[in-house]
């Protein structure tokens, strides 16, 4: 017996978190009774979502996407605005964002059906690295970048520790790039971060997730991960390799 979220994302019908939404929404029976939160099953039992049953574990794929601006991070909108998932919709099997960048921010993002894999990297306590290339407005004086560094006072709460620096000042526009790093998940947090210390981001983009960059892969299109990728994204997410592969 298992976890019931943890089945039906490992079959692929949906991450762990959305499993979790739609048992408590009422929308999982387990042999003909409606599943309650926490509820636990056996694979060989009868999982039914919206009165469909699902099936055995798809295969698991994993890709990385160079995300433009202009799509959410999301498998479907009820409001009819473009998904991330437009842009692979040559891949059959139900996929999901690792996380999410917002609408306005363009950059790396992995998408996989391996629930297992999902839910370690996006763990707090994984600590999971990400790196974005902002453009925002203003310099930064020496007091500025160390809060960034040290840590930003935001609603929720205050900022882990990041790892900032200054790529480029534009004396023509006024504007400056700067990297950060970042391992919290917070909503919308670099850009936050910057607006917090008086500097609002006009552009950004993630970089980095995880130790893997965008290198070859153009705005817009995607790639397959290695099997070495994949190993060291379980390392990663502390969870023991598929088929005993170790990364290259």
């Amino acid at each position: 017996m298992e976890r019931l979220q943890k089945i039906i994302s490992r079959a692929g019908a949906a991450s762990r978190r959305a499993a979790e939404q739609m048992i408590a929404e009422g929308r999982v029976t387990v042999d003909g009774v409606v599943a309650e939160t926490g509820a636990q099953a056996d694979a060989s039992q009868t999982i039914c979502i919206d009165g469909k049953p699902i099936h055995g574990a798809e295969p698991h794929v994993y890709f990385l996407l160079n995300k433009p601006k202009g799509y959410i991070s999301t498998a479907k909108d009820d409001r009819g605005r473009k998904t991330v998932l437009d842009l692979l919709s040559e891949v059959k099997a139900r996929i999901y964002p690792v996380g999410r960048l917002d609408n306005g921010t363009e950059g790396l993002l992995l998408l996989t059906n391996d629930g297992e894999l999902m839910n370690g990297l996006l763990h707090p306590a994984r600590e999971v690295w990400k790196t974005y290339a902002a453009q925002v407005e203003g310099s930064f004086s020496k007091q500025e970048l160390q809060t960034l560094k040290n840590g930003v006072s935001l609603e929720d709460g205050l900022t882990a520790p990041a790892k900032v620096r200054v790529l480029d000042w534009d004396d023509r526009t006024g504007r400056t790039k700067v990297e950060i790093s970042i391992h919290e998940g917070k909503n919308r947090q670099v850009r936050r971060m910057c607006e917090a210390v008086g500097h609002p981001v006009r552009a950004l983009k993630r970089t980095e997730f995880a130790g893997l960059n965008l290198s070859g892969v153009k705005r817009g299109e995607y790639r397959t991960l290695t099997a070495e990728e994949v190993a060291y994204l379980y390392e990663v997410a502390g969870l023991p390799i598929p088929g005993g592969q170790r990364k290259g």
